[in-house]
């Protein structure tokens, strides 16, 4: 083995460092992808996917080349290793690589038109001291039009830094808004549990109790509350999950209003205005003016 000095390139996903700041961007494999499919010269968007309804499974015709859909949507699947912005319109599309249709088509090109309006885009990850572990989980209850599962959705910061984050559809139906929140809830907790252990195993154990934060009022008191009630014998086990870890010290689940909540950007469309603000709270920036962030 032999020392190769500071890390520029790994796996396709450059790294710079500029003071405090280590930025990592995957801009020629941005560009790459946008001439393999053609979109070097489209209009840029401001943002990856519309606050529209979401696309049903088999409206629109078939496209023509079923191959280059999936390897569109696997070859952005990989941006989002540095591109937490499009993780949501990601998962969106991978949905239906069974069987795209020209609507699916649509929006994937979608995504690569906001691309092309964020080339310069990164991950700022700022030098700060990770004394805590924060975490916003949301659902969108009953978002898919197909079969009206929810999608949950988290993000985790180590200090002022984005580690970990998640769009992903819940593999069951939720009854209710607060059945969908705290699911996606008992996601972040188990995603905290892991990196608190994880942490613990590099020798830098957290003194605090880690925050889970929900928009939604019913979860968080599901959180706390000891008494069982009928209507929640379904998610018994995410109950129980998470007030073992509650009840450990381990986490605090708390109320955050909906303008802050950030992990909305894991779960819907947003308005262009909501999207940027909450994108610059991810540390998603460009990389040709690098300023530190918090969460």
């Amino acid at each position: 083995m032999k020392d190769l000095g500071p890390l520029h390139h790994f796996l396709g996903v450059a790294v710079q460092r500029h003071r405090d700041t280590l930025i990592l961007s995957q801009r020629q494999y941005t560009l790459d992808i946008l001439e393999r499919h053609g979109m070097s010269g489209c209009n840029p968007c401001s943002t990856p996917f519309d606050t529209c309804a979401k696309v049903s499974a088999d409206v629109g015709p078939p496209v023509d080349d079923p191959t280059a859909y999936r390897s569109l949507t696997g070859a952005l699947q990989y941006l989002t290793f540095t591109r937490p912005d499009i993780a949501y319109a990601v998962q969106q599309i991978c949905l239906h690589m069974h069987d795209p249709r020209e609507t699916h088509l649509t929006a994937a090109k979608r995504i690569l038109r906001y691309l092309q309006g964020t080339i310069s885009y990164g991950l700022i990850i700022p030098r700060s001291a990770p004394t805590q572990l924060v975490v916003y989980t949301d659902a969108d209850w009953a978002g898919c039009p197909d079969t009206r599962r929810s999608t949950s959705g988290y993000a985790v910061f180590l200090g002022g830094s984005l580690i970990s984050w998640s769009s992903k559809r819940q593999p069951t139906v939720s009854r209710s808004s607060a059945e969908a929140e705290y699911r996606a809830v008992a996601n972040g907790v188990a995603e905290v549990s892991w990196l608190q252990q994880l942490l613990q195993e590099l020798h830098h154990p957290l003194k605090t109790a880690s925050l889970v934060y929900c928009d939604n009022v019913s979860a968080v008191y599901l959180s706390t509350n000891p008494v069982q009630h009928q209507r929640t014998k379904h998610v018994e086990i995410d109950l129980h999950f998470v007030r073992e870890r509650v009840a450990l010290g381990a986490v605090r689940v708390l109320h955050v209003p909906t303008t802050s909540q950030y992990a909305d950007v894991f779960t819907k469309g947003l308005p262009s205005s909501v999207f940027t603000e909450f994108r610059s709270s991810l540390n998603v920036r460009s990389i040709d003016v690098p300023t530190a962030g918090g969460c």
